[in-house]
């Protein structure tokens, strides 16, 4: 992108709209305000404009790395998991309900679907929520444990869940859903095509949505067809 202190905000939101997420971030109106300078608009927030610039410009920053999930140890992947994916989560829940809800109270008027989408994204962040602690309080550490085992070559501890198959089914089940829910919000936002005339905040909300539906769909592989079959196989060892 080409940012610059004459630029409004709302100019670089229509160029590109990730740049609304940025914005959000730092408490800045690109919507009904966007009007303004983004020089002003960080003199306004007492923020520093090449800290935003700097921020701005890696919006679309690819980096390329082809990674071997496959032949990563266990532990490795378990602790990519966390720390991408989710955190991910963790810090893009708080946004897309402030956008989904801000959505739905100006529009779910005139556009009945951003309401359900409202419904759907608040019943998929707390799902998500609680499947991601069973992950990292139960599951994530009895597979750890298990690699552990196999390094030391001493017997894995028994867990009360009896075999890993069991909390994994579960969490196979729970991935299945959230799916399930976010095919519906791809049915309900014509696969995340804002209306024509739609306000930043609206564009934001769909542009949003689908990043976090491609970041759910790694995520879901990951465990599902990686971790998951291989934690099966170390502990049938």
């Amino acid at each position: 992108m080409n940012i610059t202190k004459d630029k409004t905000v709302a100019e670089t939101v229509t160029e590109n709209i990730k740049s609304a997420h940025i914005f959000k971030k730092y408490g800045i109106d690109f919507c009904c305000g966007g009007g303004v300078t983004i020089e002003k608009a960080c003199a306004k927030k007492d923020l520093d404009y090449l800290v935003l610039k700097k921020e701005l410009d890696a919006i679309d920053a690819v980096v390329s790395k082809a990674y071997d999930y496959d032949n990563w140890d266990l532990s490795f992947l378990i602790d990519h998991i966390l720390n991408v994916h989710h955190t991910y989560v963790e810090e893009n829940i708080p946004l897309l309900i402030q956008y989904a809800n801000r959505v739905a109270e100006v529009h779910g008027q005139h556009y009945t679907e951003v309401v359900e989408i409202n419904n759907l994204f608040t019943e998929i962040a707390n799902e998500l929520t609680v499947h991601m602690r069973k992950e990292e309080l139960i599951l994530f550490p009895h597979i750890k444990q298990l690699v552990k085992a196999k390094d030391e070559g001493a017997p894995p501890l028994k867990p009360h869940f009896g075999t890993v198959k069991n909390p994994i089914q579960m969490m196979e089940n729970e991935h299945e859903n959230a799916g399930d829910i976010f095919k519906e919000i791809a049915r309900l936002t014509t696969n995340y095509s804002p209306p024509e005339g739609a306000c930043n905040t609206f564009r934001a909300l769909y542009a949003k949505l689908e990043e976090f539906e491609q970041d759910l769909h790694q995520h879901i592989h990951l465990e599902n067809n990686i971790l998951f079959p291989k934690a099966i196989q170390l502990e049938k060892q």
